[in-house]
């Protein structure tokens, strides 16, 4: 039977947020494996759906950020995840942006960061996925990648192709993220001309990695909620144009309006939790318009109730991802999401 959340909770949060998050993973990971993963198993609710290609287990998933360096894939994978998303991971390891860079905003449910993709660099990454037994038990694996704070943004497509080919016989499917609002000048990216061009490259190289591999990777674009239709609109088109097989909607927020006045409320970085939901459900229903009832859509950005995840799917997602749900409620929030999502069958 798993520990209450709520005996944890009060503890980890008198501790600074990072500190917080760094205990956690390292206790996951020292645990993963062993007889002590009960205190936060739960039981699997099956809920399978096809989606480019994969069948998906149950629809809702572990999104990228919280487990940057692949440490923990089946300690996070025992609460009930269908899928789990690890990364952003970057060529090269980095320390990410100065510390302190992540705050909690309670009174709001959500988390401001700037972290800045700190890492320990593609080699670890890697290791760490082989060493992981969570894809051998059918549940799917992402890896999402990014590039590098000192590469210079002419040259990004570089580090996104390097991540493509480290990653790809890992993974059930690759993130190319795009969006995250904390390396300098990333969601420049997001741009008509420029994600052609990143787009284009990684279509190439993946085909190739295809032909070497013997299969064929999914690729997923994860973009941000402050965009306007008509900037959602040329992603559509844009990810359609290069055999893209899915979008994840979407990454934090840069948009204060909903925590003005709060402690933290003013920190830099990307807002994620509770006040995220309207801005990312509000994208996902501009994609699914723009890409056509088919193409495979994962909501992000908000959930912190088996309601919140239902919003989704009617906004338009497939299936669903939480990150700061897991902080403020705990394990318990991936078994309720599945079933809410499970009942709207």
């Amino acid at each position: 039977m798993p520990l209450p959340y709520s005996l944890a909770r009060p503890f980890l949060f008198g501790l600074d947020p990072e500190a917080a998050h760094d205990l956690t993973l390292g206790t996951l990971q020292k645990l993963q494996g062993t007889p002590l993963a009960l205190a936060w198993c739960a039981p699997f609710v099956e809920d399978p759906i096809e989606l480019a290609g994969l069948r998906f287990p149950n629809r809702v998933g572990l999104a990228a950020g919280l487990d940057k360096n692949a440490r923990c894939i089946d300690a996070l994978g025992g609460m009930g995840f269908g899928f789990v998303e690890v990364g952003t991971v970057t060529p090269l390891p980095q320390p990410g942006n100065p510390k302190p860079r992540m705050f909690r905003l309670p009174q709001a449910n959500a988390l401001i960061n700037r972290l800045g993709f700190n890492n320990d660099g593609l080699d670890a990454f890697v290791a760490n996925v082989k060493r992981s037994s969570f894809r051998s038990r059918g549940r799917l694996l992402g890896l999402n990648i990014g590039k590098n704070a000192a590469t210079p943004i002419e040259r990004a497509t570089d580090d996104y192709l390097l991540g493509l080919s480290g990653v790809y016989p890992h993974a059930d499917y690759v993130t190319v993220n795009i969006s995250s609002p904390n390396t300098k000048n990333l969601r420049a990216l997001q741009s008509d001309e420029a994600l052609d061009a990143l787009l284009s490259a990684l279509a190439e190289r993946r085909e190739a990695l295809a032909r070497e591999h013997g299969r064929r990777v999914p690729l997923f674009v994860k973009i941000a909620p402050d965009l306007d239709e008509a900037q959602v609109d040329v992603i559509a088109a844009t990810l359609r144009r290069h055999g893209m097989d899915g979008v994840i909607a979407t990454n934090t927020t840069l948009s204060r309006d909903a925590v003005k006045g709060m402690e933290h409320g003013g920190e830099a970085g990307g807002l994620s939790g509770a006040p995220v939901l309207g801005a990312s459900n509000r994208v996902i229903a501009q994609l699914r318009a723009a890409l056509g009832s088919s193409f495979p859509i994962i909501g992000v950005g908000g959930i912190l109730s088996g309601e919140d995840a239902a919003t989704k799917i009617r906004a338009g997602a497939d299936v669903v991802q939480v990150y700061t749900g897991l902080i403020y409620r705990g394990p318990a929030i991936v078994p309720e999401v599945a079933k809410a999502l499970r009942a709207l069958r």
